[in-house]
């Protein structure tokens, strides 16, 4: 029964972190109004749903580099690894603004 419910929190997560995201890119034209202006609900998103599933995925990015590092070292693409792994996730969990899904 555990063992059960271990795997369906781990499975709810997977699902969180894949669809949170797409949908809340595919919002991304209603977030503005006629000033161009974020509104407040997909800044409240960013809040609770976005930046905190986006630490999540820079931290388990940066477990899988660890993990494939000796594959991507010898294929000679570490560089590229640590880029789609870990950079591209902290960039939009830090390094945007926001409410921005850009």
């Amino acid at each position: 029964m555990l063992k059960s419910s271990k795997y369906l929190t781990i499975l709810g997560v997977i699902v969180a972190l894949i669809c949170v995201p797409t949908g809340l890119l595919a919002a991304d034209g209603a977030m503005y109004n006629e000033d161009n202006q974020i509104e407040a609900g997909s800044m409240a998103a960013d809040v609770l749903l976005a930046r905190p599933l986006g630490i999540v995925a820079t931290v388990v990015g940066f477990g899988l580099f660890v993990v494939s590092s000796p594959f991507s070292l010898a294929g000679r693409n570490a560089g590229e690894a640590w880029t789609a792994l870990v950079t591209y996730p902290a960039k939009f969990t830090f390094a945007r603004p926001l409410g921005e899904f850009d």
